[in-house]
């Protein structure tokens, strides 16, 4: 886990930094009076940080779960994946065009089952995250987590998604080699996937980009996540041709993990450690794993045709129409 003074903070988060600073203050004159016993104020201003913690948690905005969505310090896929399973082997290609960074997965052990790890990688510093392109995935990524879902069906063992992406790579040269198809072709395979699979937004969760992953037999939700088909700066750019009002399409698209369940579009909300999951790496992968064995386990007691009907039935009554009858 991240420890201050390498941490970064979000503007809401500047009371934790101050006491931090406060923390910081404290040893300094411990080091320089050992006289002194400073012990007392230490453990008073840390448990200060965690009522901070949990005090703007319960007070988000949706702009605000966002911003805590694209953190800097936030775990990634591969975090997750090493945090909660054993001997991770990723698998790479597309076996077509190449192997997109964007896009990892492989057969890990999780509580002594195999399964199949798929999910988005961002990066954690600048070169990594040239390198996976900022988690966007390519038609070949796409067709690399349609490949692997495919051998894990071959071998029966259960599929993980881990969605972390602010959309689908929107380049010419994607389009030209069959981004829209490639995100269809995954929707309509998972659909008809006869092994347990288990879909997890951890971080961004953004229009196509996440649903050519999306798909499985329970949905889960991270606590300060977010899931919609477009991103709040881009639809202020398109209402009102600005990201000045971003905050406020954040709070109109109804995009949080409440929302979301509410919405009845997710199943289950995985809670955060206070503040958010990048203050304790070991605590939230905790509790992820606990909901996704929960999620097998409980995925593990229907036969194959039954999860196919299931997630059909699923997917077809999401959203809300009208019938006009003549």
């Amino acid at each position: 886990m991240p420890t201050y003074p390498n941490r970064q903070f979000l503007d809401f988060e500047k009371p934790i930094k101050e006491l931090y600073e406060q923390i910081d203050q404290a040893k300094k004159l411990a080091e320089k009076n050992q006289k002194i016993d400073y012990s007392q104020t230490i453990s008073q201003l840390e448990d200060a940080i965690l009522e901070k913690r949990k005090e703007i948690t319960e007070h988000l905005t949706p702009w605000q779960r966002v911003q805590l969505s694209r953190h800097p310090d936030r775990p990634y896929t591969t975090k997750y994946i090493l945090k909660m399973s054993d001997n991770f082997l990723e698998l790479h290609g597309d076996r077509n065009v190449k192997d997109d960074k964007a896009m990892i997965g492989g057969f890990a052990e999780l509580d002594g089952q195999t399964v199949m790890f798929i999910g988005q990688q961002k990066g954690i510093n600048t070169k990594m995250r040239q390198q996976r392109n900022f988690g966007m995935a390519n038609p070949e990524g796409y067709r690399k987590a349609l490949r692997l879902m495919k051998l894990a069906e071959k071998f029966d063992k259960p599929i993980v998604t881990l969605i972390d992406t602010p959309g689908a790579f929107p380049g010419a040269e994607a389009e030209e080699r069959g981004q829209g198809e490639a995100i269809a072709r995954n929707i309509y395979e998972m659909i008809r996937l006869k092994v347990p699979v288990i879909c997890v937004i951890i971080g961004e969760g953004a229009s196509g980009g996440a649903l050519g992953i999306g798909v499985g037999d329970k949905i889960l939700m991270m606590e300060n996540t977010w899931y919609t088909v477009i991103s709040p700066e881009n639809c202020s750019s398109i209402l009102w041709r600005s990201w000045e009002m971003k905050e406020v399409a954040a709070e109109q698209l109804k995009l949080t993990s409440k929302d979301m369940k509410s919405f009845g579009l997710v199943d289950e909300i995985v809670p955060e450690p206070e503040g958010g999951a990048h203050w304790d790496y070991d605590e939230s992968s905790r509790l992820l794993k606990e909901y996704i064995l929960k999620a097998i386990h409980e995925m593990n007691n229907y036969t194959p045709q039954e999860r196919i009907n299931m997630r059909i039935e699923k997917f077809g009554k999401m959203g809300f129409w009208d019938e006009l009858i003549d």
